[in-house]
């Protein structure tokens, strides 16, 4: 079962061994990024920091840093099993006759089950300062090039002015001091939508941050849902529960009531600040720029709160953990869009939107090439650099498979393809931000058709006679 809160989770990883008390004094201000960084690269435990320098709330680290940890984050043993539930759903067809239909009802009803309930209090209000301060949290400065102070493990919570859809996403804030605060909303993100939506009516833009709650909701907010799916729905389809929401005190915005701290504010419509630079996800430094500003207007939270944080950096790291969780859960919704896809990689190293490898099952000339033009068509996928396409049977989690098929099975004048589209506000590399080519690279078997009229080699493969015969007699050779 999933956690309820965000104590409840650090309780389970406690239990299971999985966490570490550091009861000395250490400062938010680098060191506790020097000490994080070093056991993410080891594969270390979540660290929960007790008495951190000029701060009365202990800070949560790593705690989604191992697969093992993201599974539990989202209440299962393997994150293998979310996809499965998603792939059931998704063979839903439409229905042909009355028994259908009420086979049917029971998972649309789960679904319907899934939206967040409103409550009126909860754990979030226990304080409630209309005076607010953020210097009282603990805030880290993760890198010695930071333009500052930033929150890095935000849910930010939006709305669309005319529809009153919600959106909760992940995004980074520079905090400027007490009371203000940059808002990194990338141009692509929903966020940044919602934001110039209500600049267009010329209105100030209610937004409030949760800081803590419970792992499955904090997951949903970095997961690249369509604009019309609610995370905190999503979020109630990882917990099997609905999210408790509660009223924010100065906006008209509700938050989960399990959430450890809460920041209400605002946004005027046409303010920007500098913001940054920031050591990012990349291992590089993502350069300043300027971004709205968020305006500080009250601050509840637990009378015990905690205060959630991540370090990014050069991977691996925590966030590599989260996004090879997004790799597996969203597989059957890339593979409903583009069938022939078998799966799917994206290699830490590529920090989620440098390389993808895409495995494929091929049955007509230039399928590779369709599947490549594909992935740069779905949502996020849009800013994957590099995209490398392989036969069905290649293990895309494999690197030295991937490399060896990546040798042997392209000619690179025929099989490389450029194009040219939206990259990544990151993509430090490209000429202009937001703006760059990419590249495409068949490494499949070739058809006589794509421009290989010689016979393609068999691979030397030993006769399955001789497999069996040798598994069944290997205790002899004493090997």
């Amino acid at each position: 079962m999933a956690c309820k809160d965000l104590r409840e989770f650090i309780a389970a990883l406690e239990k299971q061994g999985e966490l570490k008390r550091v009861t000395a004094e250490v400062d938010p201000c680098l060191e506790i990024t020097e000490i994080t960084d070093r056991v993410c690269k080891k594969g270390g435990p979540a660290l929960l920091f007790e008495k951190p320098k000029g701060s009365a709330f202990p800070v949560l680290m790593n705690a989604f840093g191992s697969e093992r940890r993201m599974a539990m984050a989202l209440g299962v043993a393997e994150v293998s099993e979310i996809a499965e539930r998603i792939e059931e759903l998704l063979q839903l067809q439409p229905p042909r006759s009355l028994g259908e239909k009420l086979a049917m009802l029971p998972k649309l009803g789960e679904l319907a089950s899934y939206v967040p309930k409103s409550v009126r209090k909860g754990p979030c209000k226990e304080v409630v300062e209309k005076d607010p301060s953020l210097d009282a949290l603990p805030i880290l400065k993760c890198w010695p090039g930071d333009g500052g102070r930033f929150i890095t493990l935000p849910l930010v919570f939006t709305q669309d002015p005319e529809t009153g859809a919600r959106n909760v996403g992940i995004y980074r804030m520079h905090v400027y001091d007490g009371k203000t605060t940059g808002m990194h909303w990338h141009l692509h993100k929903g966020g940044a939508e919602h934001h110039r939506r209500w600049r267009q009516l010329g209105k100030r833009m209610p937004v409030a941050v949760a800081l803590g709650g419970d792992p499955a909701t904090i997951y949903a907010g970095s997961a690249p849902l369509p604009p019309w799916f609610d995370e905190l729905v999503f979020a109630g389809f990882l917990r099997r529960e609905p999210v408790e929401i509660v009223k924010c005190e100065t906006i008209p915005l509700e938050v989960p009531a399990q959430a450890e701290i809460v920041i209400e504010g605002y946004v005027e419509p046409n303010e920007t600040r500098l913001e940054g630079p920031f050591g990012d996800h990349t291992g590089y430094y993502s350069p300043a720029d300027s971004y709205p500003v968020f305006h500080v207007t009250c601050i509840s939270h637990r009378a015990d709160a905690i205060y959630p944080a991540t370090v990014v950096g050069r991977p691996p790291m925590e966030d590599c953990y989260m996004a090879k969780a997004t790799e597996r859960i969203f597989l059957p919704l890339i593979r409903m869009q583009v069938p022939e896809i078998v799966d799917i990689a994206l290699p830490v190293e590529g920090v989620f939107h440098n390389l993808a490898i895409v495995s494929i099952a091929k049955s007509y000339p230039g399928q590779a090439r369709k599947v490549m033009n594909a992935v740069w068509g779905l949502g996020q996928m849009t800013f994957t650099k590099i995209v490398v396409v392989v036969d069905e049977e290649v293990n895309v989690h494999d690197m030295s498979e991937v490399l060896w098929r990546l040798g042997n099975n392209i000619d690179p004048k025929r099989d490389v393809v450029f194009t040219e589209g939206p990259v990544d506000v990151l993509n430090h590399a490209s000429a202009q931000p937001n703006f760059g080519s990419k590249m495409g690279i068949d490494a499949t078997r070739k058809l006589p058709e794509e421009g290989h009229p010689r016979p393609w080699p068999a691979e030397t493969k030993m006769s399955q006679e001789i497999v069996d015969l040798v598994n069944s007699r290997w205790q002899e050779y004493g090997i």
